[in-house]
């Protein structure tokens, strides 16, 4: 079998003159096709690995743009705009639709540029990523502005669709963050809050699906779920605007709210049918708070739990 080292060591180009290193074709995986496939899993999942540590290279950066993004989005009224193509677009559809359930996020407050549209999801649509024009109409057709956080993705750096989007949304006003796996990826200096994801040359030459895609998918993660715990969704570490869709959990948010009050289970259940399955009021009613003040005071704080329970002098 080929040397198991750093896999960003002793890549060769697929093509003499590019400097994209996903496109590079590593030769500690020369005759991949004649190893043994547990030698084959080892080095995909070497690469795997490697993501994450591109991950935690750039913590400092993606602080930065979460803490960008919430001081746009804390109003209420600006847009999560997730761009991109292929692999990386279908990551940001992924990492968008889950904030829904989650995190009770407001389905009209976000917007998918994928290339090739709803048809991109389910069946490769490569040609669209090339068109400059569709992501530039992309912004102007949804009316992208000074209100809303818009991330662009592509393990290139390159991709036209995504990179006219970053660029007509930065003009526009809006925060702009990029994803990018190539140094230098023009990609990352179009938008204020560029984020490297260094994860060199794939297993497969080219296939981003692998490492890149696993790097963008923890950056994703990360962000969103930071974005989410400073917009206070979060309290003592529960998703307390968690949407109850179904019974599992409404029963995780019974737990919940007997877990913030030491109430009895009949009592959680009964504020939370009071409250329309609403975690946070369901809380401050059990702790004696009157509905309508309570439900003001969460209003008036957006949303924040903590903030709700000093003011109406209240503890768990």
């Amino acid at each position: 079998m080929s040397n198991m080292s750093n896999p960003k060591q002793n890549f060769e180009h697929s093509k003499p003159k590019d400097w994209r290193e996903t496109e590079q074709r590593s030769s500690r995986f020369e005759g991949l096709e004649t190893w043994e496939i547990g030698d084959v899993l080892k080095a995909l999942l070497g690469g795997q690995m490697q993501s994450l540590n591109a991950v935690w290279a750039v913590l400092g950066p993606i602080e930065d743009a979460v803490k960008a993004a919430a001081e746009r989005l804390k109003d209420g009224e600006g847009r999560l705009v997730y761009i991109g193509a292929g692999t990386s677009g279908r990551l940001g559809v992924l990492d968008g639709i889950e904030l829904i359930p989650t995190f009770g996020w407001p389905e009209e407050r976000l917007i998918y540029g994928l290339a090739g549209g709803e048809a991109g999801l389910l069946r490769p649509q490569e040609g669209a990523e090339d068109s400059a024009p569709g992501g530039q109409s992309f912004i102007l057709e949804n009316h992208i502005g000074v209100k809303d956080v818009v991330i662009g993705l592509a393990a290139s750096g390159t991709t036209p669709y995504t990179r006219a989007a970053v660029q007509a949304a930065r003009a526009a006003g809006a925060v702009t963050i990029s994803l990018a796996n190539n140094p230098e990826s023009p990609l990352l200096k179009d938008a204020e809050h560029g984020i490297l994801l260094n994860t060199g040359a794939e297993v497969l030459a080219g296939s981003t699906r692998l490492s890149a895609g696993t790097s963008q998918k923890a950056a994703l993660n990360l962000f969103s779920t930071a974005l989410m715990v400073r917009l206070k969704k979060v309290f003592r570490g529960y998703m307390v605007d968690m949407q109850l869709t179904n019974e599992k959990l409404e029963d995780r948010a019974r737990d919940m709210v007997i877990s913030l009050t030491g109430c009895a289970q009949e009592q959680a259940i009964q504020a939370l049918e009071e409250s329309n399955k609403h975690i946070k009021l369901a809380v401050l009613l059990v702790l004696g708070a009157d509905k309508q003040r309570a439900s003001t005071v969460l209003a008036e704080n957006l949303g924040d739990l903590g903030e709700s329970l000093k003011i109406l002098g209240l503890q768990t």
